[in-house]
């Protein structure tokens, strides 16, 4: 073999190696995902947003929860029959309030139990999906967040401050039109939030208290609500986080470059017994 055989053999190895490597793990990602849910006799769904960075002058394109992860979430939840258990996991700092109430709805309403596992954080949209489930399974450290509306850049329950306490002839419209939205987008949430606590609460009047809390801006939207905080709220949370679920999401590094958000085993899942397994 010549120099310039080789240099052409290295390099098409080296174009390959990238592709050869995410295949390997996409492969090693649907193998783990198949043994757990052999193993817990359930469909599992992931939602994983990584911080990818853009590959013209490595500007850092964010990853958030969106109508795509809502159409393909709503997607594995009608693949699997009502009794089949969900094990949703959740990796997300949040995003559009639609998308997520869609994901927190569907599997509200799902029939067989839902357990969410958070790794390491769910924020804000990611939350308002945990807060769906029957049970919230996390590792020790990791957190939850606040639930209230963001309005762009401002906190809805900011913008709602600032009308009541300042003088209305110094404020301008457009800051007046986004308050009115805010205290709109604040109102839909909690309520939101407070059917979806209705049955895990002792009572009526605690899943409107804590509905109030988590969506009305009484922290920062990233506060970190910790285990221990959650417990005290009446969630229904456990620290117990199995360890594949763990070692899963060391299957997911930090990407340079797009991969999906939502991944799932693409095939129906059925209860044990049921027509779909004759």
């Amino acid at each position: 073999m010549d120099v310039n055989s080789f240099f052409w053999l290295f390099l098409m190895l080296t174009m390959l190696q990238p592709v050869v490597a995410k295949r390997l793990l996409e492969a090693s990602r649907k193998r783990l995902l198949a043994k757990i849910e052999h193993k817990r006799g359930s469909r599992v769904i992931l939602l994983v947003h990584r911080q990818e960075s853009m590959n013209l002058l490595g500007f850092p394109l964010v990853k958030y929860i969106d109508i795509t992860d809502s159409e393909e979430i709503l997607r594995a939840i009608h693949m699997t029959d009502p009794d089949v258990p969900l094990d949703i996991v959740l990796h997300t700092p949040g995003g559009l309030v639609l998308a997520a109430t869609q994901i927190a709805r569907a599997i509200h309403k799902h029939r067989g139990k839902v357990t969410v596992f958070v790794p390491h954080y769910a924020m804000s949209g990611g939350t308002l999906i945990a807060l769906a489930a029957d049970e919230i399974v996390v590792s020790p450290h990791a957190v939850l967040g606040p639930v209230d509306p963001q309005l762009g850049q401002y906190p809805a329950a900011s913008l709602v401050k600032i009308v009541r306490e300042k003088p209305i002839e110094k404020i301008d419209d457009q800051t007046l039109v986004m308050a009115d939205q805010g205290e709109k987008a604040i109102r839909q949430v909690r309520a939101q939030v407070r059917e979806l606590l209705e049955d895990k609460c002792e009572s009526p009047e605690k899943a409107d208290e804590l509905a109030g809390l988590l969506s009305e801006g009484h922290w920062t939207h990233d506060f970190p609500i910790t285990y221990e905080a959650a417990k005290e709220f009446g969630l229904p949370i456990s620290d117990q986080m199995p360890e594949e679920f763990m070692k899963l999401m060391t299957l997911y590094p930090q990407p340079v470059r797009h991969q999906p958000s939502v991944e799932y085993l693409p095939i129906p899942r059925h209860s044990p017994g049921s027509r779909g397994n004759e």
